[in-house]
């Protein structure tokens, strides 16, 4: 049986791709902080890890640590010698990360050097996959925009995820460490306790409060549902064509916010909304990523539209009863 190691692999992503992983037949390690972004008085999924992980916890192999602490992700790691290794650890925020910078360039790139470190002498090693950001390329100058675009983060969690890629890739050129970079796009998904754009519509539109759309709503993001990313991640991971490439994984297209929320109107016709001229100018300019690359070369394909990945997501709220 081969082994999966999954940095910050409770989240909303890793959590997912532990699924399908177990369920492939894989042991899957996962590593992580067990620890929130947010404060628990803003949100109304107490218990997240227990969902996520229902059904196929007793499968999965827990261990409490954190990436930035070398000496025991050195520990871990060579105690499990893994065959890959996924690195989604990482404060999860753009918002979060320009607010606690130390902590961000901490968790993303030190944590990511720490990994490298340990997997440029693991010998079992059979690829690690980085999965950086959408915000590396600043704002998109192409759409949609293709992995060659050029790199301009504008803020610091697209800057520490950059750098977390060039590490890489300097770990590969100098002691052949094979990898994957994937970038992302605006995901989401059930049981997310983050305070995404997603979440927070979704939550206020079941509990009747009115969403409020910044920039004219005209703000675009390539939402990208969790099973979809997480499909993406597990090619990427497994397909030796797939080594030293980088590679866009989200749904594909771009939809404002505005689109989005009428989107969700479809599904939740009470939902009320109003609309502010106001604009972030530091958030890049974003919208469609190019995913070309990824179906060509692993076989990609993105199974959730908006309004189906919305439907999924409320549903799973629905099922919850916590709005009742």
């Amino acid at each position: 049986m081969e082994k999966v190691f999954i940095n910050g692999g409770a989240g909303l992503i890793g959590s997912v791709v532990a699924r399908k992983l177990v369920h492939m037949g894989y042991q899957v390690i996962i590593y992580d902080q067990f620890v929130t972004y947010i404060s628990p008085f803003k949100t109304y999924i107490k218990n997240p890890i227990d969902l996520r992980f229902e059904g196929f916890k007793d499968d999965v192999i827990f261990e409490r640590g954190d990436t930035t602490n070398n000496t025991y992700t050195n520990k871990i790691l060579i105690q499990h010698n893994p065959d890959y290794v996924m690195h989604l650890a990482a404060t999860p925020l753009a918002d979060l990360s320009n607010k606690h910078v130390e902590e961000a360039v901490a968790n993303i790139l030190n944590g990511t050097i720490n990994t490298l470190e340990v997997l440029k002498d693991l010998k079992s090693l059979k690829n690690f996959v980085y999965v950086s950001s959408s915000m590396t390329y600043g704002d998109f100058k192409e759409i949609p925009c293709p992995e060659t675009h050029p790199m301009k983060p504008k803020e610091i969690y697209g800057g520490s995820k950059y750098s977390g890629e060039i590490m890489t890739e300097v770990f590969n050129k100098r002691f052949g460490l094979p990898y994957t970079i994937v970038r992302p796009s605006a995901v989401y998904g059930p049981y997310d306790i983050n305070r995404r754009v997603s979440q927070i519509f979704v939550e206020n539109a079941l509990i009747g409060k009115e969403l409020v759309l910044d920039g004219g709503g005209l703000i675009n993001l390539d939402f990208t549902y969790v099973e979809d990313i997480s499909d993406g991640l597990i090619l990427a991971m497994l397909n030796k064509k797939a080594i030293g490439e980088t590679f866009n994984i989200t749904y594909g297209k771009g939809y404002s916010l505005l689109e989005f929320v009428e989107t969700l109107k479809k599904i939740l016709p009470d939902l009320k909304y109003q609309v502010k001229e106001s604009k972030d100018n530091f958030r890049p300019a974003r919208g469609a990523l190019s995913i070309k690359k990824a179906k060509e070369i692993l076989g990609y394909s993105p199974k959730f539209s908006l309004e189906k990945g919305l439907t999924s997501y409320v549903e799973s709220y629905k099922k919850l009863n916590i709005f009742n």
